[in-house]
């Protein structure tokens, strides 16, 4: 779908802000992409995250049509600045904390970069201002504020239960209060999926657009085999292989199918101990185990469409990972996989909706989670049409070429109020 060229907002110009980097943020580099495709100039002010996410960011940047801006320092070539950072962090939060100084210092106990998101921003005069976690939303509102220029903000979680449900913990509170606070006066907003902007909506009596986590439609067409004398190749990834994340679940329910065949390939950063705790758990040596590296996120679809099923494994805990689409699925469905889901209420509605993508498993059981796995490999016909089928979607409905409609016209909208 070719993107249409606003000439009336030719000249605009947009300043997007993350407290993260662009390679590990895809819908950051998915809306940049689509504005200065569009005839918008486009800035992206980041911070640094990791050493892997840096080094692709180089690759990734290198042929954008938007600018891009690193602030905050980082360990190796500003070690003085990262080190200011985040000592300013460490004293906002002190005093957050120990005084409930959130009036003058809550805006800085978000993340490290915080205070240099806010004096970079404050550089930059542009027509639109776009936040992209909850670390940029105070440098981004309070920009707007000064330039008295309209503002958004895009909620890929449900932050304040995004890593806890305790309502007296730090984060909840420090993410509440910034929420109250910045959230009312954005022009707009956006959220990952029906149900996180739905919560948004409620609180704030505001209109929340969704924005899928889906990626551009490929023309991708991965081998798909129902080869029966093959094991089931199954792909979960993540930027970090860790504990509680659902992998515990995968490998029990293994073990439920002794004696069969699987391969499990694991995508993300993992240390030593945990590439060996799970080989440990991994008891039954009739299916392998397999780490990769880190890999650019435009590259992952093209990686996950050698499997044969994509793990979605969300727990309901805390009630963020309940409500959220991450872009798992999306890019399981995107590459051609078959989907084995945890029954999340997200994930439920959407299988709900698109049910010939895959199975749905009840969290915390693992039979139901082996019946799945069981279905697939004993039925290689099914699955080789449940892979053609997802592909379909993925081309027609589920992808970002439909879903950058929506976030234009949001832009678009909130251009022609000012």
């Amino acid at each position: 779908m070719a993107l249409e060229k606003p000439s009336s907002f030719n000249s605009k110009k947009i300043l997007l802000v993350s407290s993260g980097q662009p390679s590990l943020n895809p819908r950051l580099v998915k809306e940049a992409d689509v504005l200065a495709g569009s005839g918008y100039e486009v800035t992206v002010l980041y911070a640094y995250w990791n050493d892997w996410g840096t080094r692709y960011d180089q690759q990734l940047l290198s042929g954008k049509k938007w600018k891009a801006i690193r602030v905050g320092g980082d360990p190796d070539q500003q070690p003085f600045t990262w080190l200011i950072s985040r000592l300013i962090l460490k004293i906002a939060k002190f005093i957050v904390q120990k005084a409930g100084g959130y009036k003058y210092f809550g805006a800085l106990a978000i993340s490290r970069s915080s205070y240099f998101l806010i004096r970079g921003a404050k550089k930059y005069e542009a027509d639109l201002y776009i936040a992209h976690n909850l670390g940029a939303l105070p440098a981004v509102v309070k920009t707007a504020a000064l330039y008295k220029k309209p503002c958004g903000f895009d909620a890929e979680d449900f932050h304040r239960q995004e890593i806890t449900d305790d309502i007296n913990s730090f984060h909840f509170k420090i993410c509440s209060y910034l929420e109250d606070k910045y959230l009312p006066l954005v022009n707009y907003m956006s959220a990952a999926s029906p149900l996180i902007a739905g919560c948004y909506a409620k609180l704030y009596k505001i209109e929340v657009t969704t924005l899928l986590n889906v990626f551009p439609a490929t023309s991708l067409q991965p081998a798909i085999s129902n080869d029966k004398s093959m094991p089931l190749k199954l792909f979960w990834f993540s930027q970090t292989i860790g504990p509680n994340r659902g992998l515990e679940d995968i490998i029990e329910a293994m073990q439920f199918l002794q004696g069969t065949a699987f391969e499990l390939h694991l995508l993300g950063e993992a240390d030593r101990g945990i590439k060996n705790i799970f080989k440990m758990r991994l008891k039954d040596k009739s299916s392998t185990l397999h780490f990769h590296e880190p890999i650019p996120s435009d590259k992952i679809i093209e990686f996950a469409a050698q499997f044969d099923i994509g793990l979605a494994l969300e727990t309901e805990v805390p009630f963020n990972r309940d409500i959220c689409l991450t872009n798992k699925i999306f890019t399981y469905i995107q590459a051609g996989l078959a989907v084995i889901a945890s029954n999340t209420t997200a994930q439920t509605e959407l299988l709900e909706r698109y049910p010939s993508i895959g199975k749905l498993y009840k969290r915390h059981n693992m039979q139901s989670f082996a019946d799945a796995l069981l279905y697939y490999l004993q039925n290689r016909e099914e699955l080789f049409e449940t892979r053609n089928t997802a592909l379909k979607i993925a081309h027609n409905e589920l992808n970002w070429e439909n879903e950058s409609q929506k976030f234009l016209t949001l832009v678009k909208k909130t251009l022609s109020k000012t």
